[in-house]
């Protein structure tokens, strides 16, 4: 038997994704009696095939699914024949479902995608096939299916396959194998059809069983470390999946971006133990000398290591609603390592119809882009063209938990291995008590009209006067010079704060207690500033102050403005202002004068022994 095979089916919402493989596992005999009586079933309460068996309910196991006759989850289905084994992942055709799509490809070696005969290739086919590039499977079959609704014609075949041909050029796909079928009523699905006597190849069963998918490269030893296994004193081992080449007892192996090196004494599964390990094994690796190793550590081949870098570029699929903004600090997970990333650089997003690139400063859902990122600390990899299990990662939001972005890495910046830090001869601790004080950065945040320049004013009146040394850094008076070139959209008030942040940060080195006054709508980005600094240098202050009262205010005329529909983006009327949870300073500035409000401050600020 050859090796199994692990694909999936993709395309447009409708074109028979689940029809093909519902009708694939019926004409080989692969359902059971118990299967087909419950097939017929649910056929007759929610088929939408008439009389006939509807094959597609095979794989929608969703009542929701089966309602609306979609495909919502990622459907996963084992099937054997003689010849081979299969794993398939039927996945969404629906736009909004994208992400699902991209979960099933990321595990796959080939794609069967799926073209209506009548409605050729559209915007969800171009995609689902730019995505099946870009994570990895170099295989794919063209199905042109319902080709009876085009009375099995072979120019309505010619022209698809002809205009897919033409796109998928720069795809960088192995073989295309275009198969006209009818997954409903079975041609070339499992025997070759009598309806379509022009086409010469074979039907699709017949190729999924021969077609070899194999790399012809082998790929360097690399396992991720999942977990230390310590069940007593005796044994220590390190657990993980196999995610490239091959490991034997006796092999050399390196703990990624150090020199620390051992050799493996054992390989041991729940089974026994091993004289070899390969990729995809999971396996529990026994050095011959203690090393400190932790969660997240690669182990690799010492001549053949792995690329760490904190700077490296990648193309990312946007799977959020809420769209990428430049700057923000989000959840990197590579494999078993975990840090937090922000996208430095949006070179471009990627037209999916016709593949060109377009600038662009955000990515809104079901989007592709190319980018740089930067990690809070290295990462081990390999571009995703060597090895998919090391060059692949997700990005989730540090707040709801969801997965919003899936990246392929391409390369590590130059920059991120030609610029050390330098280190210099006068620490920030120094400087600091050379003011005989603790620096920290006093971020006040609430809507605009609030009182927060107000209050921070005063407040840096009083520090002066008691001999602090002090900055401040006003959001109207940044943008009068380092950020002049932002606007107020949501991507510029990231990297607004992004910039404001790492200011303040240098400014903290120098010893001094930083006063920054902005609006910061968002949570995500005060977080980010908040981490930039040690634990306990970061004060928030939040200057609650009903938006009715901000409003009657106005100061400055902008809610008026805003109001009148002149002002766009305007934080508490048409964009969201996302107040602190657990503001280290909670002023009622809607209650108390400003005066006092710096007060509570000052108390506060002398308390914690800032100076």
């Amino acid at each position: 038997m050859r090796p199994r095979l692990r694909l999936l089916t993709c395309g447009s919402v409708d074109d028979g994704k689940s029809t093909l493989i519902g009708r694939l596992l019926h004409d080989a005999g692969l359902i059971l009696d118990d299967q087909l009586d419950a097939l017929a079933d649910a056929s007759r309460k929610h088929g939408t095939t008439g009389e006939e068996l509807d094959f597609a309910l095979l794989l929608d196991g969703l009542d929701a699914e089966r309602e609306q006759g979609i495909t919502i989850d990622v459907a996963y289905r084992y099937f054997a024949t003689a010849r081979r084994g299969f794993i398939v992942a039927d996945t969404p055709g629906h736009e909004q479902y994208t992400r699902n799509m991209a979960t099933g490809a990321s595990n796959s070696e080939l794609a069967v995608i799926l073209v209506d005969a009548r409605k050729g290739l559209l915007t969800q086919t171009l995609r689902h096939a730019t995505i099946v590039s870009l994570l990895g499977i170099r295989h794919v079959v063209l199905a042109v299916n319902k080709m009876d609704l085009v009375e099995f014609g072979q120019p309505a075949f010619d022209a698809i396959v002809g205009g897919f041909r033409k796109f998928a050029a720069v795809l960088n796909f192995s073989r295309i194998m275009a198969i006209p079928v009818s997954a409903r009523h079975g041609d070339n699905v499992t025997s070759a059809s009598r309806n379509m006597p022009w086409y010469g190849g074979p039907p699709l069963l017949a190729f999924l069983e021969e077609v070899d998918v194999e790399a012809s490269e082998p790929t360097p030893f690399r396992m991720p470390v999942q977990w230390i296994n310590r069940p007593h004193l005796d044994f220590r081992g390190y657990s993980g999946t196999i995610a490239g080449g091959e490991v034997r007892p006796g092999d050399a192996v390196v703990v990624a971006g150090s020199s620390r090196t051992a050799r493996v004494a054992r390989i041991v599964t729940a089974s026994g133990d091993l004289d070899r390990a390969q990729s995809g094994d999971a396996v529990t690796l026994l050095l011959d000398r203690e090393l400190d190793i932790a969660r997240g550590d690669v182990l690799a081949d010492p001549a053949h290591p792995p690329q760490v870098a904190d700077q490296i570029t990648a193309h990312l699929i946007w799977m959020d609603e809420a769209s990428l903004f430049p700057g923000r600090s989000y959840l990197m997970k590579v494999g078993t390592q975990q840090t937090t990333a922000a996208v430095t650089a949006l070179k471009y997003q990627l037209d999916v119809d016709t593949l060109s690139h377009h600038a662009a400063k955000t990515l809104a859902l079901n989007q592709v882009g190319f980018c740089n990122l930067s990690t809070a600390m290295p990462i081990v990899f390999d571009p995703y063209v060597e090895n998919r299990g090391t060059g692949s990662f997700i990005l989730v939001d540090r707040y709801s938990g969801a997965t919003v972005a899936a990246g392929t890495i391409s390369f590590a910046l130059r920059r991120a291995s030609t610029i050390p830090l330098q280190a210099t001869a006068v620490t920030a601790g120094a400087r600091a008590a050379l003011k005989r004080q603790r620096p920290a950065i006093l971020w006040f945040t609430g809507l605009s009209g609030a009182g927060k320049s107000t209050i921070a004013n005063l407040l840096e009146a009083r520090l002066h006067a008691h001999g602090v040394h002090t900055a401040m850094l006003d959001g109207d008076n940044v943008r009068h010079g380092l950020n002049r070139d932002l606007g107020f959209t949501e991507a510029d008030r990231v990297e607004n704060i992004r910039r404001v942040g790492e200011v303040a940060r240098l400014m903290t080195e120098a010893g001094l207690i930083v006063l920054c006054s902005f609006i910061s709508p968002f949570r995500a980005e005060r977080r980010m500033v908040r981490e930039l600094v040690e634990p306990g240098s970061f004060v928030e202050i939040f200057v609650d102050t009903p938006i009715e009262q901000c409003i009657a205010r106005d100061p400055k005329g902008l809610y008026r403005r805003a109001l009148a529909g002149e002002i766009k983006n305007f934080t508490g009327i048409d964009q969201a202002y996302e107040a602190p949870e657990r503001p280290e300073l909670h002023l009622l500035a809607g209650r108390d004068e400003a005066d006092v409000l710096a007060g509570q401050v000052f108390d506060r600020l002398a308390q914690l022994s800032f100076f």
